[in-house]
C-alpha cells in the first residue's frame, strides 16, 4: 500500500483568499476550496473516502488548523 500525502502548500494559489473581517484581514478558504471540504466531509461521514480523498482532507484540515490560529493571533494583536 501507498501512503498518499498532499501538501497544504498546494492550494495556496488556489485555494486561500484574504478577506477584511472587522478591520483585520482575516486568511479564508475560497468558495471553491471551502465547498471541497465539505464534500470530502460528507464522503467522510458515508464512509466512501478513498484514500487520495483522505489525504486531501487531511491536508486542508491541517490547513484549517493553520488560519485559524494564525487569524486568533491577528485578532489578539488588536
Amino acid at each position: 500500500m501507498t501512503n498518499v500525502v498532499v501538501k497544504p502548500s498546494s492550494w495556496l494559489t488556489t485555494g486561500i483568499r484574504v478577506e477584511k473581517v472587522n478591520n483585520l484581514n482575516l486568511f479564508k478558504f475560497t468558495k471553491e476550496l471551502g465547498a471541497r471540504m465539505q464534500e470530502l466531509l460528507d464522503k467522510k461521514k458515508a464512509d466512501l473516502l478513498t484514500p487520495e480523498e483522505a489525504a486531501e482532507l487531511e491536508a486542508i484540515g491541517e490547513l484549517d488548523v493553520i488560519f485559524s490560529y494564525i487569524n486568533a493571533m491577528i485578532a489578539a494583536e488588536t
